[in-house]
């Protein structure tokens, strides 16, 4: 089964933001486009706005006056749907309710031909749903775009209940056509995307309910630290925190209240209070005239240490030895067994956090980075009893290593380390239950929202007991089932063990 050919012409049925989207892009790739609207004059005015960013695409050199002037010519309005008869592609993009994409959907199935693949660009309903009261419901199939659609280049291609083989290969094609970047993935909440990637904003959220930071800290450790591109509390202010919230509670309702996918009472309270991100002037931060965007907890210059004493294997922490000893303090290596430390010169130690809580007034928990070298900030977390002097001496180690330095709370997992290991849990779940292989789970994580490595990626380079160890340990201090390992991640963990002889 192959694309659709460019001469046959695609219709995209709702003309907001994301429904001009998806018709620009079938337009540039060379199909006929017919745009339809509930509301009269609405398709007419969606056309024009089209023309105006195909001319900024000229002006941008991503088009030449011909090939716009042609893409012109193939756009038309639609005054009502009998007008999209003909097409072999319809895709819907309306209000995200059940009833009125049903309603749509079988009123279009009177006009269409049967062999017209019919599309939902749903982002939080169910395409099996959705497509359920079709008469012909094989050629029904989600075509999940991001916003905005001619820029971002994932496409959740998602085959509902009773799609059809050759309807999801057809339109997985014809995305790749396109130039998008395809996925396939089974009808689950979340799809791919809006699962896997819930942790990445609760347990940011959670971290920020437990008094551990606040959200720039915890936003200034996610990106200087994890790698990612924006924080969880600067991104859901983009996203808006109605829209986020709504997702986050869509999926934790549709997994019949699971656990693991509790929505958040802080962003609850912060929608009911109308502050809702960018759009209306303050959410996490304030984005009013005049307003001041508060800075991370950044501790004061301390004194670096003459030398440490390390011990064991730091595993994923292991590029700071090469660090230390470039910035000019020795390292004094031994023998040890277990996880690896590092021993200051007064007898206080510093683990990379294990999910356990620093406990002793002896420790001093570092968080994980995505990279030690090219990190600008690392946090740093120990007990409220912690020795003096302690937290000092590791500060000034990892100033000495030209790194800013976040002191946080005492939470499990500390920040970064605890959202990478779920992002992971939930990708092996994903994968166990059948939702999308693990090259496109990584694919759509990666291009979907941006995260500097696919939860594959992260776990091979963290280590395949890694997230299940961290999460275990987060569970004996939060025995709440949210952070516990799910059965997928326990089996590769122990397949692991078992092939390096590791008792589980």
């Amino acid at each position: 089964m192959t694309a659709l050919d460019l001469s046959s012409p695609v219709a995209v049925v709702g003309t907001g933001t994301m429904g001009q989207g998806i018709a620009q892009v079938a337009l540039v790739a060379g199909h006929p486009v017919r745009l339809y609207d509930a509301v009269d004059g609405r398709a007419r005015e969606a056309a024009d706005a089209i023309g105006a960013r195909l001319d900024r695409l000229v002006e941008k050199d991503r088009l030449t006056g011909a090939e716009r002037d042609a893409a012109r010519a193939r756009l038309t309005s639609a005054g009502s749907l009998d007008a999209l008869a003909g097409c072999a592609l319809v895709v819907e993009a309306v209000v995200e309710r059940l009833d009125v994409k049903q309603e749509l959907f079988r009123a279009l199935e009177d006009v269409v031909g049967d062999d017209c693949l019919l599309a939902t660009n749903t982002s939080s309903l169910s395409v099996t749903a959705v497509g359920g009261a079709l008469r012909v419901p094989g050629r029904f199939v989600g075509l999940h775009f991001f916003n905005p659609a001619p820029l971002l280049p994932l496409v959740e291609v998602v085959s509902g209940f009773a799609t059809d083989p050759a309807s999801a290969t057809r339109a997985y094609e014809t995305a790749r056509a396109w130039g998008k970047t395809p996925v396939t993935c089974a009808d689950t909440p979340g799809f791919v995307v809006n699962r896997v990637a819930r942790p990445f904003y609760a347990e940011a959220l959670a971290v920020h309910e437990l008094r551990a930071a606040d959200p720039a800290t915890i936003d200034a450790v996610l990106r200087e630290s994890g790698g990612f591109r924006m924080g969880a509390f600067e991104l859901t202010d983009l996203i808006g925190q109605d829209v986020n919230e709504s997702v986050t509670h869509s999926v934790w309702q549709a997994f019949f209240q699971d656990v693991r996918f509790t929505p958040s009472l802080a962003q609850r309270r912060l929608v009911e209070s109308g502050r809702l991100g960018r759009k209306s002037g303050q959410g996490w931060y304030d984005y009013r005239d005049g307003a001041e965007r508060p800075g991370p907890h950044t501790a004061p210059p301390a004194e670096a240490p003459a030398y440490v004493v390390v011990e064991g294997d730091l595993g994923p922490a292991a590029e700071l030895i090469g660090l230390i000893r470039e910035a000019g303090v020795e390292v004094r290596p031994e023998d040890g067994y277990g996880a690896g430390r590092i021993v200051l010169p007064d007898g206080g130690t510093l683990c990379l956090t294990d999910g356990g809580l620093p406990g002793s007034e002896d420790l001093v928990h570092f968080d994980l980075a995505l990279d030690y070298r090219a990190a600008t900030r690392i946090a740093l977390s120990a007990s409220a009893g912690v020795r003096p002097g302690l937290l000092s001496g590791a500060t000034g180690l990892f100033q000495a290593l030209g790194k800013e330095v976040s002191v946080v709370g005492d939470v499990p997992g500390m920040i970064v380390a605890r959202t990478v290991a779920r992002i992971i849990d939930l990708a092996f779940d994903a994968v166990a239950r059948g939702v999308a292989t693990p090259e496109d789970v990584d694919t759509a994580m990666r291009l979907g929202v941006n995260y500097p490595l696919g939860p594959f990626e992260w776990n091979r380079r963290l280590g395949d007991a890694w997230a299940r160890d961290l999460l275990s340990h987060i569970h004996e201090w939060e025995p709440s089932g949210r952070c516990a390992p799910s059965l997928a991640l326990h089996r590769h963990a122990a397949a692991a063990d078992a092939r390096e002889g590791t008792p589980s």
